[in-house]
């Protein structure tokens, strides 16, 4: 009996010694940060991953060894573990690494649609940006159409707001587009309803063709419901709008970069220097700046305007005026002072 005593004990002291090791061990796991690179490692963590399975990533890319301490604190702290792209830090520790993939804090990315970018520019980054999935082929015109009509439009020019899209890995070129339109046609739809009533406008289609005209005039801020207000009053008395930006667009990739006096000869759909009125589309990406100055353009009576030589414009009522702005302009270009910031 004494015997059986004896070994019950032993067994019992063997026992918590083998548990206060584990225990022990069990601890220093828990604050032994991942062997993460200085830089730190992007995790991808795909869809319906199980925990086993994450242990297994982090042990083939060396992260950690893996073993018992993982399955005991997976089910000392059960977690849903969200799919996305993780960017783990230096020093993450296991429990810290599972609250991470938990949190469904994913690394983000940026991207810029720029005013005054027309929708083939817009296409171009998109579809050199790799962490996007691409649903179409923006490459050419015919996957241009196709992304237009998946989102309803007959022409794409001008229906994309100019802002910074967030997004994550997994998002599509396309998810970019539908964002971006659905953002247009909330800021187009404001700028309508805060238009000043008596534009010469009859569609919200309209105010956005001649915003993104006022967004290809000037990047100064200042101008541009004053450049707004020039195309309106010529709007109201029937002249040609007569601006260089409509042209370019017009002559797609035939432009080489220096417009001639053919170029404003060369009748095409928007050159409105041959024709009346509104081009049949916007010829660029507006922002919000220009929808709201061409919704409420200033009320002057400028019907001119040319570049001053140093980044703005000089604006004439008369075409006398408008005239010796221009040879005052000539002058300046002949003597280099001119400035184009």
């Amino acid at each position: 009996m004494r015997k059986l005593l004896i070994l019950s004990a032993l067994s019992l002291l063997v026992g918590g010694v083998l548990l206060w090791t584990a225990w022990h061990r069990y601890q220093a796991f828990l604050q032994t940060p991942l062997n993460l690179p200085p830089e730190g490692y992007v995790f991808q963590l795909q869809p319906g991953t199980s925990g086993q399975r994450i242990v297994e990533q982090l042990a083939e890319a060396g992260l950690t060894a893996g073993g018992w301490e993982w399955r005991l604190l997976m089910r000392l702290e059960p977690h849903v573990y969200r799919a996305g792209e993780y960017r783990l830090t230096s020093g993450t520790k296991p429990p810290g690494l599972l609250g991470q993939l938990a949190s469904g804090k994913v690394i983000e990315y940026r991207l810029t649609l720029v005013e005054g970018w027309t929708f083939s520019r817009f296409a171009e980054e998109l579809t050199a940006n790799d962490v996007l999935e691409h649903d179409f082929d923006l490459t050419g015109k015919e996957g241009q159409a196709t992304a237009a009509e998946a989102l309803g439009l007959e022409h794409p020019e001008g229906w994309f707001l100019p802002e910074t899209y967030v997004f994550t890995r997994g998002d599509s070129d396309f998810d970019i587009l539908l964002r971006a339109h659905r953002a247009m046609q909330k800021a187009l739809d404001g700028a309508w309803q805060a238009r000043d009533e008596s534009l010469p406008l009859e569609t919200p289609y309209q105010l956005l063709i001649l915003a993104s005209i006022v967004e290809k005039e000037t990047a100064v801020a200042s101008e541009r419901s004053r450049i707004a207000g020039v195309f309106v009053r010529r709007l109201e008395r029937g002249m040609r709008l007569q601006t260089d930006p409509t042209v370019i667009y017009g002559l797609g990739d035939s432009f080489d970069g220096d417009l001639r006096r053919r170029d404003l000869d060369t009748d095409t759909p928007y050159n409105t220097y041959t024709r009346h009125g509104l081009p049949p589309t916007p010829i660029a990406m507006p922002g919000r700046a220009a929808l709201l100055a061409t919704a409420q353009p200033a009320h002057e009576d400028a019907l001119y305007f040319v570049a001053d030589g140093h980044g703005g414009h000089t604006f004439s009522s008369t075409l006398e005026a408008h005239l010796a702005a221009v040879r005052k302009l000539i002058e300046k270009q002949n003597a280099g002072n001119v400035h184009n910031d």
